[in-house]
């Protein structure tokens, strides 16, 4: 990620925060359409697992700058997802999901760049927890 794409990300990012709850609705509702086989994998009452997903993406985004800073949490995170279920080829629907989100909720702010920007930030830290989760690196995007 260039500093760019970074200071975009945490730009937008901040424009996504003041509508975490709707944002993560939006997210876990697009997942399970595009994915219903992980549904299984969450509990019925999504209310915590909103929660944290916006926390963990903001821990993400403010560390971006600073990537050694967040990789050990993301490490942990990988290795927790995989008791959970989650496998390697999950990665690429859950970017899917997030991109998705990311252009209902900022519309017409929404840009190619930024596009781009969110795509390169979800493929780095992606790609180092599916290296730690299961010891390959694979493209998610």
């Amino acid at each position: 990620m260039t500093p760019d794409q970074v200071k975009l990300v945490q730009q937008s990012f901040a424009k996504v925060a003041p509508i975490s709850e709707t944002a993560a609705v939006l997210f876990y509702d697009r997942l399970f359409e595009i994915a219903p086989q992980v549904r299984a994998m969450f509990p019925a009452d999504m209310t915590e697992q909103r929660k944290k997903l916006m926390m963990t993406l903001a821990a993400v985004v403010n560390g971006l700058a600073n990537l050694d800073s967040i990789l050990p949490a993301a490490s942990a995170l990988a290795k927790r997802h995989v008791a959970y279920g989650a496998k390697a080829e999950h990665y690429p629907v859950v970017g899917s999901a997030l991109l998705w989100t990311l252009e209902k909720g900022l519309g017409e702010a929404w840009t190619l760049e930024l596009a781009e920007a969110w795509t390169a930030a979800y493929g780095t830290l992606s790609g180092f927890m599916i290296a730690e989760a299961y010891g390959r690196p694979q493209a998610a995007e």
